[in-house]
């Protein structure tokens, strides 16, 4: 078998079969790393690269460009490798994906969800999404982890295709948000809205995401959080606020302000991450 990705799969063909190739990526990443099976896949946003060193060991890495379908990290602070790592003692290993494709890279929907369809294919009953977003609430300042309790998909987008109805009134798993609760008392939690991207959002975009009931805007996550929902996987998402949106307070954006903030956050972020994943494959419940 190959362990580097085929040039030739292009996920946005209509003819290719997203599904197979998420199995393909799936069995180079079993070749790859020596684990035949993945229990908890992490997706890292931006801001929440050094988190997963808290979780356990790595005891495999594999770029994630050679693995099919997927390609390089296009965002400064994504590390573009995917790692293999040991839950704590519990003898369960998590997937952690050091990037994502987002949705304004123009690779299509399939590209961006291919992650999480990937990781069902490896094994994975659960995935946690994490992201570097914007906040509305004053009270967030930067190096806030809120828990996503719902979401408003803004892209005008989705990852499912033909008649293919998911039902959504519960996607972020309830369970997962008690257990992280469990571990860190003062998560606040709210509604994420994903814009399209790249730019910032502007400040009149903003004041409708929350007239819409958003609390956290950004560009990522809800078309991950659906294809997961529609594999089957258990889903957990977690914003680091790495900003106050545009027009809640005055200072302009900036990514490296995203990453500053990730470094500041990352010792809350990574205590809180390692010790959900860890009771998410000890298959606890809140204490």
């Amino acid at each position: 078998m190959s362990t580097t990705a085929d040039p030739a799969i292009d996920l946005a063909d209509p003819a290719t079969d997203p599904f197979a190739v998420a199995e393909r990526a799936a069995a180079v990443i079993a070749e790859r790393t020596g684990a035949e099976r993945h229990d908890v896949a992490l997706v890292l946003g931006s801001g929440w690269g050094r988190t997963a060193d808290r979780v356990g060991e790595t005891l495999a890495s594999v770029p994630q460009e050679e693995l099919p379908g997927f390609s390089r990290a296009a965002v400064a602070g994504h590390s573009g490798v995917l790692r293999s790592v040991a839950i704590g003692d519990t003898g369960k290993r998590a997937l952690v994906f050091g990037t994502r494709t987002h949705y304004y890279e123009g690779r299509g929907v399939r590209a961006v969800v291919h992650g999480v369809r990937t990781a069902r294919a490896a094994g994975c009953s659960t995935v946690v999404l994490t992201n570097g977003c914007g906040g509305l609430n004053p009270a967030w300042g930067p190096g806030t982890p809120v828990l996503v309790r719902d979401h408003l998909n803004l892209t005008a987008a989705s990852p499912l295709e033909g008649a293919t109805f998911v039902d959504l009134t519960d996607l972020y798993s309830a369970r997962l948000r008690a257990v992280a609760h469990d571990v860190d008392a003062g998560l606040d939690e709210g509604v994420y809205a994903q814009f399209r991207g790249p730019h910032y959002e502007t400040p009149a975009e903003v004041r409708m995401a929350g007239i819409l009931g958003a609390d956290l805007v950004g560009m990522s996550t809800t078309l991950e959080a659906i294809a997961a929902r529609h594999v089957g996987l258990e889903v957990l998402g977690i914003s680091l606020v790495t900003n106050l949106a545009a027009g809640i307070s005055d200072a302009p954006l900036s990514h490296e302000e995203v990453l500053e903030a990730g470094r500041a956050a990352a010792d809350r972020c990574g205590t809180l991450l390692a010790e959900v994943v860890r009771r998410i494959a000890a298959g606890g419940d809140a204490a």
